[in-house]
C-alpha cells in the first residue's frame, strides 16, 4: 500500500465516478448488491476534490431503448439506464456539483463498451485539463469500473482505485475480486478513502 502522502489529491488529479445511477442501486432495473453503500464515500471524495478545485467526472450509461446489451436485442441485461428515464438519473444522494464533467456513454444502439473512455471524449477532456492521475469509484466493479480503469491505464493515466467506493455485480461469484486483481495487475493502486482523507 502507498503511504498517505502518495494518495493525496492534488494538481494533475481528477475524480471519476462511474455510473452511479438509479438503475444500478438496490431496487433498480439492474441492481448492484449494496451499490448504495458507495455514495457516502464518493460524496466525501467529491467534497475534497471540489474544495481543492480539481476536476470531477461523472460517467453514465445513456442507452437508447433498443440498446444491444438489452435481452430483447440478444444482450445479457434487462433494459436499464435508458436515456431520459428516472433509472438513468444519478443516485439522489450523490452530491455532484454543477461543474462536474458529464460523460454519457453507449448512446447508440450498437455501442456497448462499458468503459467511460469508450467512444467518448473523456481522454481529450482530461488531457486538456492537465490530468495525469485518476481516482476512480462507482458501479460496477466487474464491468464499467474495471473497463474504465483498464482503458485509463492503457492511455497512460495513473489510477487510484477507491475500494470502499466500488461494488460488484458478481454474476459469477468472485467476479468482483477478479476484476480488482485485473486492475491491480494493470498498475492501479487500491486504497480505502480513509487513507486519503
Amino acid at each position: 500500500m502507498p503511504s498517505r502522502g502518495d494518495v493525496q489529491p492534488g494538481p494533475g488529479d481528477a475524480l471519476v465516478i462511474v455510473d452511479l445511477q438509479n438503475d444500478f442501486l438496490p431496487d433498480g432495473a439492474l441492481a448492484v448488491p449494496r451499490g448504495d453503500e458507495v455514495v457516502p464515500t464518493l460524496n466525501a471524495a467529491i467534497a475534497i476534490f471540489e474544495q481543492r478545485k480539481l476536476p470531477l467526472v461523472a460517467s453514465r450509461d445513456w442507452h437508447p431503448p433498443n440498446h444491444c446489451s438489452f435481452r430483447a436485442q440478444g444482450g445479457p441485461w434487462p433494459p436499464h439506464c435508458v436515456a431520459g428515464t428516472s433509472g438513468a438519473r444519478f443516485a439522489p444522494d450523490l452530491r455532484l456539483p454543477s461543474t462536474a464533467i458529464l460523460i454519457s456513454k453507449d448512446v447508440t444502439p450498437e455501442a456497448d463498451t462499458y468503459s467511460a473512455f469508450g467512444r467518448t471524449d473523456l481522454d481529450t477532456r482530461l488531457r486538456e485539463a492537465g490530468v495525469t492521475r485518476l481516482f476512480v469509484g462507482g458501479l460496477a466493479t466487474d464491468y464499467c469500473v474495471r473497463n474504465t480503469v483498464l482503458d485509463a491505464r492503457r492511455a497512460g493515466y495513473a489510477v487510484v482505485l477507491l475500494l470502499d467506493g466500488i461494488r460488484a455485480v458478481d454474476v459469477h461469484p468472485g467476479d468482483g475480486d477478479r476484476a480488482i486483481a485485473d486492475m491491480l495487475q494493470a498498475g492501479a493502486v487500491a486504497v480505502e478513502w480513509a487513507q486519503v482523507a
